[in-house]
């Protein structure tokens, strides 16, 4: 099985586990494709008495009901709307709470769930995984927002992620570059912000020593 657990615990014991998150690219899939024993492994915690389980996720280059359509696919059952949170989740909520208006640097398959965001006279970048997104053009834009106040929010800053044909580039080193011609420094929104672990096991009703993480990165599914 290659789903890789990781634990933030204080000295208690997997019997003392209330809930689990669970990272999807990477640990339950790659690309289309389930990663090895994922489907088993994934059953058998669905399976499990009294378990809490939420999928948490920085995919950012398509919408959740997309997502939960990709899932079902390839052979995962009963992952419903409800139990997924994603960074996309997330930087929405920030959006609205702020009254922020977005230039957005984010996949067109993911802007179903950003429906509703004003896009007119923007004051703040939102990035996140679209390479066919990431032109010349389109940054300067970004940066010169930037510099006229604008704040910079990122989905996430992973610096890569894995395909089926290997590691590929992630938003991070997009957000570095934007970070550093701007002297701005990014709000990150996705995992392994502290804030988003917490939201996901808000209405869980246990604390994070009571939580364990399954992801495939670990300086990426862990909060510090």
């Amino acid at each position: 099985m290659s789903l890789r657990l990781l634990l933030r615990m204080t000295n208690i014991t997997m019997s003392k586990i209330k809930a689990v998150l669970i990272d999807l690219s990477g640990t339950l899939h790659i690309d289309n494709d389930p990663t090895p024993g994922a489907v088993a492994a994934l059953t058998k915690l669905q399976a499990t008495p009294g378990l809490k389980l939420r999928y948490v996720t920085n995919t950012t280059n398509e919408s959740k009901r997309a997502l939960m359509e990709r899932l079902t696919n390839i052979g995962f059952m009963d992952v419903t709307e409800d139990k997924v949170f994603t960074s996309l989740s997330a930087a929405r909520t920030l959006l609205e709470n702020q009254e922020l208006r977005a230039y957005f640097l984010v996949d067109k398959n993911a802007m179903e769930d950003f429906k509703g965001i004003s896009e007119e006279d923007p004051n703040a970048v939102v990035v996140g995984l679209a390479p066919e997104e990431f032109a010349y053009e389109n940054l300067n834009k970004a940066m010169r927002l930037l510099h006229n106040d604008a704040k910079l929010i990122a989905i996430h800053k992973a610096r890569y992620y894995q395909r089926k044909d290997g590691r590929a580039l992630g938003p991070g080193p997009f957000v570095a570059a934007l970070e550093y011609a701007s002297d701005v420094q990014a709000t990150v929104v996705g995992k392994p912000s502290e804030k988003f672990f917490l939201s996901a096991i808000a209405e869980f009703g246990c604390s994070p020593q009571e939580c364990v993480m399954i992801g495939d990165v670990r300086n990426i599914s862990r909060y510090h």
